[in-house]
């Protein structure tokens, strides 16, 4: 699948996030601000941080392929908040415990290709930041019906970010 997307022009970059348990733990708190993500460590490596660069001097769109990429690049955005402002990032190893909910902003990923994640998840919540809680829910009760898979091993859905400002170019077939 890769060589049939390279084909198309896109390029690729590799991010490296040891999942921990915590991931995967549904939130048990009233008050989401209060949940706490177990430490993940996570390797952003020059060479993505070079590709991330190119596709936002050619005005192309970040696209990450699973949550785990999503919350590498984004705790590599976080620690270089001045690169994050321009929406890029700097390289990055150590640990996370980003928790992305509604309301957290997202400073560098243009899309999300991932699976329909469980109730009370993180996960759940890391997409609802991303597309809006109504949103997805509307995406859910859409798969729902029409019978798609949920969980790790079931379909997939593609999340664009809402930016309040979209970067020039953001329309470009360009990935990383």
């Amino acid at each position: 699948m890769l060589k049939q997307i390279a084909a198309k022009g896109v390029d690729t970059a590799f991010v490296t996030l040891h999942v921990g348990a915590g991931t995967f733990q549904p939130v048990r708190v009233d008050n989401i601000q209060e949940h706490n993500m177990h430490s993940e460590w996570l390797n952003v490596p020059p060479e993505t941080v070079a590709a991330i660069d190119a596709t936002r001097d050619r005005g192309g769109r970040v696209i990450c392929v699973g949550t785990t990429a999503l919350r590498a690049i984004e705790t590599a955005a976080r620690a270089n908040p001045k690169a994050a402002a321009q929406r890029r990032i700097g390289t990055y190893q150590g640990d996370t415990r980003l928790f992305l909910y509604p309301g957290q902003p997202v400073y560098v990923v243009d899309a999300l290709l991932t699976n329909f994640h469980l109730p009370q998840s993180t996960l759940l919540m890391l997409v609802s930041a991303l597309a809006g809680r109504e949103r997805i829910l509307a995406a859910y009760a859409h798969a729902i019906r029409s019978g798609f898979r949920f969980f790790s091993y079931g379909d997939a859905m593609f999340i664009p970010v809402h930016h309040p400002i979209a970067p020039a170019g953001a329309e470009q077939s360009h990935a990383v």
